[in-house]
């Protein structure tokens, strides 16, 4: 259910806008559905609310529909009576919205509220409003509403998305991730590309200018289609480029003499064209003669290596789904199966080229694509930017230290800075998607129970969504086969909307060590002049949220919030908090940005795993921080303090290391910088396990207020003697993919680092006069610790451990450390 509707009828237009929350923002669009327009925005609505998990505010939709338009063929009579039904729409919304005059909010006149105040009301450009955001902006200022221009973003004032070309880049940088994984460096070795849309388009348009290795060997719009079988990347390359600056253009407008062999162009208008041999080749038809409508079929199944969609329409749908499910009868002697399609990658650049069915369906038949709101967010993601930088800018505007010419030269000075903020978060939610691809069935229990907690919840509607039920899903897992990219990217989101309604209404983003996150959401211009401008905010505790709760998941997956509930029963705020405890006080961020720099330089699936590594490293980190009470205290005192041990300690625990540990250590570190890691980084990938034992032995030094140096050879005395450490190792062999079991495991390891603490802080305090406090203790305790060690040993000596045996190790370590 949205949170709030408005309804507007008159006698010249009709309209609608959906938002999920207080503080929500997406388009209005041009509607020509008379008759369910309401029903269009619905289910817009939920698309926006998905694709607007990795922005501040939650998804809204509005459509109008103009009641009043004229006939005939007056194109300009006909936008100006659109214009004016937007501007009636738009200011008669407003007319209802509550207004601020500093921080008093200023109810609507003549006005019955039976909500509370809800001052927060911004829109976007969207299907036929797409040059509008001057006239709503202009609405605005002329009712004196707070947020001014920053009420419709992208116009004269604002961030071109087509100047910017940020909604291609965005969906550029998940087709670069799709090639990379494949081992193909797209900005460097030519790759095919078939595409829909044409060069003077945003998004098909700038896209095809992004890397200058695209052979586009055939791409269609509403006029034309365009198919070039074999083009020079240099020739085609500088063509496209010249037809993108002319002020119109169309297929029509290619220099054909630039053409490879065989090269057409062809009017949709045509009943019949005769092939040429090269592009009956390329399309793989028989026929010499053919329709358009086949061709544009053929161009949709053709074997290449990326088939981009920049334009409007659904071109794919799943075997399951008929054309009438599809809704969009334009594309329907067109449209074709998934698993007709011969690309290997699809980018979706513009939304709904293809199904949410046929994108699963086309990933499990060995495709690779996400969906639309996880490939084009960055329009979106760049427009929240806008919004908030001017929100800040407002209070230097009021107080008359900047005016508006100043202001509108800065934010053009910032363009670059924004789009790269905005990418950033393109690059990193396409990640943790491969992340959680690559765990594959062992990730299917934690994704499952995931789903049926927000099901439980009344947070999502698995049919909605096309996310299997339950049933369907043990059946994939049984077969080998997990959840695929385009249901992944679903739950990611989920994951995002929900956390961060906990940790929004938790203490969480007003603790003080969170100034920094606010200010790395905005460009670094921004703060030689405005960090107070920043600091107070009006958005501060929704940003900060936005980021930690975008970065917690980025890392940990969609499900690692219901993880750590089973496992410790903490609150998701509190789970944020040992997560940035963890990130920060081990500097996990150092490793994280060690690995991004090797894109394309290591094998794409070998950077996975040191990402994988990571992660799963600063989540067992997490976990101790919830188990041991580390985040009771505030995090501007906490981190500091794990940093200070980390510094300290980690160049010495290499001393203290059991020999079998560091012969580990040494061999996998070897073997990394045998397929090109970085030394530096082969090192600290190998000490991974390694560096999440500094928390524990900085708790043992703390509690039994001995050194560092006392605190770390106690402990690794202990997990020597009780063989902890090939008890460890057997676990990372145990492959499960049970719910429970995962839990099971889990547990039984928690249990094994509380008995190996308890131990080493035992040894300590009662043997502290001792030159050898764990002699002392191994003397007093001999014959028990022989037992143990001779049990565990039998337990793990053979190649086949399992949770049931790494249960009962746990329980005789637990059971020693009990006296």
């Amino acid at each position: 259910m949205p949170f709030r509707e408005i309804f507007v009828y008159g006698a010249d237009v009709e309209g609608v806008h959906l938002r999920f929350g207080p503080v929500a923002r997406g388009g209005l669009r041009w509607s020509d559905r008379a008759e369910d327009y309401r029903t269009e925005v619905l289910g817009l609505v939920k698309a926006q609310q998905v694709k607007n998990a990795v922005i501040v505010p939650v998804g809204s939709k509005g459509g109008f529909y103009p009641k009043q338009l004229p006939t005939g063929g007056d194109r300009e009579a006909f936008i100006h009576a659109g214009r004016e039904a937007y501007k009636l729409f738009i200011g008669t919304m407003l007319s209802i919205t509550d207004n601020l005059r500093g921080d008093d909010v200023i109810p609507p006149q003549n006005t019955v509220r039976h909500d509370g105040d809800d001052p927060y009301f911004v829109v976007a450009a969207d299907k036929g409003t797409a040059t509008f955001s001057d006239t709503a902006n202009a609405i605005s200022q002329d009712q004196g509403f707070w947020l001014d221009d920053a009420f419709a973003s992208g116009g004269s004032a604002g961030y071109d998305h087509k100047k910017m070309g940020i909604t291609a880049k965005g969906g550029w940088e998940a087709v670069k991730r799709h090639f990379r994984e494949m081992n193909i460096d797209i900005q460097n070795e030519p790759f095919t590309v078939a595409g829909v849309g044409d060069m003077s388009g945003d998004v098909f348009g700038n896209g095809m200018l992004l890397s200058e290795k695209i052979k586009l060997v055939a791409a269609f719009d509403h006029r034309d289609i365009f198919i070039d079988p074999d083009p020079d990347c240099a020739t085609s390359f500088a063509e496209r480029k010249r037809l993108f600056e002319l002020d119109r253009s169309s297929w029509q407008s290619y220099n054909k003499e630039l053409m490879s062999q065989g090269g057409m162009i062809i009017s949709r208008q045509e009943k019949s064209v005769t092939l040429t041999t090269e592009v009956a080749k390329l399309l793989g038809m028989d026929a010499n003669n053919a329709s358009p409508h086949q061709i544009l079929t053929a161009i949709l199944k053709a074997q290449v290596d990326l088939l981009w969609f920049g334009g409007i329409g659904t071109y794919i749908r799943d075997e399951s789904e008929s054309d009438a499910d599809v809704g969009d009868r334009a594309n329907d002697p067109i449209r074709v199966t998934a698993k007709q399609v011969g690309a290997k990658v699809i980018g979706e650049g513009a939304n709904l080229g293809i199904t949410q069915s046929a994108r699963i369906s086309y990933a499990q038949n060995g495709g690779r694509c996400n969906s639309d709101a996880i490939d084009n967010s960055a329009g979106v993601n760049s427009s929240d930017v806008e919004v908030n930088i001017k929100i800040a800018l407002a209070n230097a505007i009021r107080d008359d230290r900047l005016d508006l010419p100043k202001r509108n030269r800065l934010l053009s000075s910032m363009t670059n800075d924004v789009s790269k903020l905005v990418l950033r978060n393109n690059y990193l939610q396409t990640l943790a998607i491969s992340l959680v691809q690559q765990q594959g069935v062992t990730a299917g229990g934690e994704l499952a129970r995931l789903m049926t907690i927000l099901e439980g919840n009344g947070q999502l509607n698995r049919q909605v969504e096309t996310l299997p039920d339950d049933v369907t899903l043990q059946e994939r897992l049984a077969s080998g086969n997990s959840l695929t990219r385009p249901e992944i990217g679903v739950l990611l989101s989920y994951a995002k909307i929900v956390l961060f309604d906990d940790v929004i209404d938790s203490s969480l983003p007003d603790e003080d060590y969170f100034k920094d996150t606010l200010v790395s959401y905005f460009p670094g211009k921004m703060l030689k002049t405005h960090e107070q401008d920043i600091m107070s905010h009006r958005l501060r505790r929704e940003i900060i949220s936005t980021l930690i709760v975008n970065d917690a998941i980025n890392r940990g997956g969609p499900a690692t919030i219901v993880q750590m509930q089973d496992k410790t029963g903490a609150s998701p705020d509190d789970i944020v908090k040992a997560y940035i405890l963890s990130r920060d006080g081990l500097f996990f961020d150092t490793i994280f940005n060690a690995i991004d720099g090797l894109d394309n330089k290591i094998d794409g699936a070998l950077q996975n795993q040191l990402y994988g590594k990571t992660c799963d490293a600063l989540i067992k980190t997490t976990g101790w921080a919830l188990k041991t009470n580390a985040i009771h205290s505030d995090l501007s005192s906490s981190v500091p303090r794990l940093q200070s041990a980390c510094e300290e300690l980690s160049p010495k625990l290499g001393h203290y290391l059991p020999q079998f540990m560091q012969n580990h250590i040494n061999q996998v570190q070897e073997q990394l910088i045998e397929q090109s890691v970085p030394k530096k980084l082969a090192k600290d990938i190998a000490e991974l396990n390694i560096r999440t034992l500094i928390p524990e032995i900085n708790q043992i030094s703390a509690l039994t207020q001995t050194s560092f140096d006392e605190a770390s050879t106690a402990f690794f005395r202990v997990t020597e003697a009780l063989i902890i450490g090939r008890l460890l190792n057997a676990a990372d062999q145990v492959v499960v993919s049970d719910f429970y079991d995962k839990l099971a495991l889990s547990r039984s390891l928690d249990e094994i680092s509380q008995a190996r603490r308890v131990l080493s802080t035992s040894a300590l305090v009662k043997f502290r006069d001792s030159d050898n406090p764990v002699d002392a203790w191994q003397s007093e305790n001999n014959l028990r610790i022989a037992q143990v060690q001779s049990q565990v040993n039998d337990l793990i000596s053979s190649s086949d451990a399992s949770v049931a045996k790494l249960t009962i190790a746990a329980g005789l370590i637990t059971d020693l450390s009990r006296g």
